[in-house]
């Protein structure tokens, strides 16, 4: 539609005149009925000005005349041709269009960003964390870790071992310990405890502090079993597993805080809790854990095959949604990977039967 009927009104009297309006290529012409030309606008030099909803009503810059247009058609004709009018909500239609499709590609680039790039970015970091930010990365986790747990252990303490009477049950736990770090030999010390928690679970934290639960401690039979375990869970410090999956899960908030020097008090520490205690590693991570701890179980002659025979009777008892399996590879596919790397044993079991015992009541109170 190029052209069409206004209202004209030329700014030196209140007399309206009855116009004719074109639209050329870059000006809009107004003429008289007789056909004379009464103003020339360029269409850069258009501002629209308030009107009713019925009424387009136009001026040129740095001048009293002024044009109303009541036809909607040629109104929308005009929106059209000169950017600087918006009479029918076309511009900003199409300027809610281009933000919503720039939403969508913002979002779509995000997902992209932590399905292909925040992964793809951890493994390349993780080696390079020095091991000073991930103890102190570790530290961080393990006070949200006790802060989750803690309320729902009542008025008990929540790692066990602090009463008196559990003594030989910590010296049986750091003997145990100490067998498996001595042939691991990690660059990190490590830290181990046990938590007054029922579920059959053990966690690696960064940094090198390893907690086995009461409930894992009370399903396994022999020490082996209970060694199995623990070095599984060493093969996560070794492989700084928890490092690489707070920076995939955490991501971005993680590396700035890191930038900043103050990534402790971020939700980065929350998610990064939520991951460690749920065990969600990936399953690639959990094969090499498995196949790590078995030959770190060979070296000290204990009978690797027992991480294993605990694994299945884990399964059998609670079924997938135990916390030792969760998110974890089918445990038969497991078991018969275990057994195919485990080596014979030396026969005689990690710990004897008295310290075994003291172990196994660690968490007794009397």
């Amino acid at each position: 539609m190029t052209s069409g009927t206004g209202i004209f009104f030329d700014g030196n009297s209140s007399a309206r005149q009855d116009v004719t309006v074109e639209l050329q290529a870059t000006t809009l012409v107004v003429r008289s009925r007789e056909g004379e030309q009464l103003a020339q606008w360029p269409y850069g030099e258009l501002d629209q000005a308030e009107s009713p909803d019925q009424i387009l009503r136009l001026s040129r810059r740095g001048s009293l005349a002024r044009l109303e247009i009541r036809d909607h058609a040629f109104a929308t004709a005009i929106d059209e041709m000169a950017l600087t009018i918006d009479h029918t909500g076309t511009v900003q239609n199409r300027l809610r269009t281009k933000v919503a499709v720039l939403l969508v590609v913002a979002v779509a680039s995000i997902g992209a960003m932590a399905l292909f790039a925040l992964p793809a970015l951890a493994t390349r970091l993780t080696p390079l964390m020095p091991f000073a930010i991930e103890r102190k990365l570790g530290q961080a986790v393990d006070a949200q870790l006790r802060n989750s747990l803690r309320s729902r252990a009542a008025n008990t303490p929540l790692e066990c071992g602090e009463a008196e009477n559990a003594k030989a049950g910590r010296a049986a736990l750091s003997l145990l310990i100490g067998r498996l770090e001595a042939a691991a030999s990690l660059p990190v010390p490590l830290r181990a405890g046990v938590l007054r928690r029922a579920e059959a679970n053990a966690i690696a934290l960064p940094g090198g502090q390893i907690y086995v639960f009461e409930g894992l401690i009370a399903k396994a039979e022999t020490p082996d079993e209970l060694a199995g375990v623990i070095a599984h869970e060493i093969g996560h410090v070794a492989r700084r597993d928890g490092v690489k999956s707070v920076l995939e899960t955490a991501g971005l908030s993680f590396l700035f805080g890191m930038v900043f020097g103050d990534f402790v008090g971020g939700g980065a520490i929350v998610v990064a809790a939520k991951t460690v205690l749920q065990s969600s590693y990936s399953r690639d991570a959990e094969t090499a854990s498995d196949a790590y701890g078995v030959a770190l179980m060979n070296m000290i002659g204990g009978n690797a095959e027992a991480l294993g025979a605990l694994l299945a009777r884990i399964d059998d008892l609670h079924g997938k949604g135990a916390s030792l399996l969760r998110d974890h590879p089918e445990t038969a596919t497991r078991v018969v990977a275990i057994r195919s790397l485990a080596k014979p044993g030396s026969g005689r079991p990690l710990l004897d039967s008295a310290q075994w015992t003291a172990l196994k009541n660690i968490c007794v109170e009397h």
